[in-house]
């Protein structure tokens, strides 16, 4: 691991404690920016090389010393958050990132933006590969969330170009493990939440909606991965394994040995029907794929407290 000094914004929350704990482990020291509205201090890590900026990405990032790398994490990423706070998401999609930005063209840093597969909507094309532009509602109410990811990676190729910013942008797909909150709002801590609780799992519409869910340890490695190259991206990170909505709840009743039946709710507005990613490219230019299949994955969550 080439970089000694990296800020990671949203580093308190479930990815960027995470990424946290990677970069501490790879030697690095390591500057947390997170004002707590998603994240929790419990989650990051007990280390003397661990400094923590208590700010919202919002306003100027003024940090003293030196900095090699900027992961830019900071963002609500579950319906529950982004619709509760709207104006705040598209805030820190727009000004966050712009201020992750300044701070990594005034430290000469390589900075990596975490983008989403949200970019691109309810596909058209699948799998979806990087050169798709997507189809995206941008009046719709989870608009808030996808076109600030969209804004975000204007942005960034706007100081590649303009100011030789070394950038890289990841698009990341539906991820799950250990430190996601009960009430994150996303599937599989709502399933764990509701099997552990003998309630019923709430699958939306007909659960044959699909998702690619990728183990976030394998994801951190994707992360670490594009860091360390001089790629500019987009590069789609996730698992390519497709699976149903209801797929996930059955495989969660099993697991955790529940008794739980799966109770069927109305569609959310706007839910993509498919979602798998080409990682075509991640697995070219960096030698990355995932590792670790959904059972394994979750077994592994609820071993290090997936929720509760």
């Amino acid at each position: 691991m080439g970089f000694e000094r990296v800020v990671v914004t949203g580093g308190a929350g479930f990815l960027g404690s995470h990424v946290c704990e990677a970069l501490l482990k790879r030697g690095a020291r390591v500057v947390c920016v997170d004002d707590f509205r998603t994240g929790s201090p419990a989650n990051l890590p007990d280390d003397p090389r661990l400094g923590l900026v208590v700010e919202d990405v919002t306003k100027p990032l003024d940090l003293l010393g030196d900095v090699d790398l900027v992961m830019h994490l900071a963002c609500p990423a579950s319906p529950v958050d982004y619709l509760r706070m709207p104006v705040d998401t598209l805030k820190t999609g727009g000004f966050g990132t712009l201020h992750a930005l300044e701070l990594a063209r005034r430290k000469d840093a390589r900075i990596v933006i975490a983008s989403t597969s949200e970019v691109y909507g309810d596909p058209l094309e699948h799998p979806q590969r990087e050169t798709y532009w997507g189809n995206v509602n941008p009046i719709g109410p989870r608009s808030v969330y996808d076109e600030a990811k969209r804004f975000g990676e204007a942005m960034t190729c706007a100081f590649r170009g303009e100011y030789g910013v070394d950038t890289g942008i990841v698009r990341i797909f539906n991820t799950y493990g250990a430190r996601m909150r009960p009430d994150d709002g996303r599937m599989i801590p709502t399933f764990v939440r509701q099997a552990r609780a003998g309630e019923p799992l709430t699958v939306h519409g007909d659960g044959r909606q699909t998702r690619s869910l990728c183990h976030v340890d394998d994801l951190v490695r994707g992360l670490l991965s594009m860091a360390e190259s001089d790629h500019p991206g987009p590069v789609n990170l996730g698992n390519p394994e497709e699976v149903t909505v209801l797929e996930v709840a059955r495989k969660v009743v099993e697991l955790t040995g529940s008794t739980s039946a799966i109770e069927h709710v109305e569609a959310m507005t706007d839910d993509p029907r498919r979602r798998r990613p080409d990682i075509s490219l991640a697995r070219r230019v960096l030698g990355w794929q995932p590792e670790i299949g959904l059972d394994e994955g979750l077994r592994r969550s609820f071993d290090r407290e997936l929720v509760g």
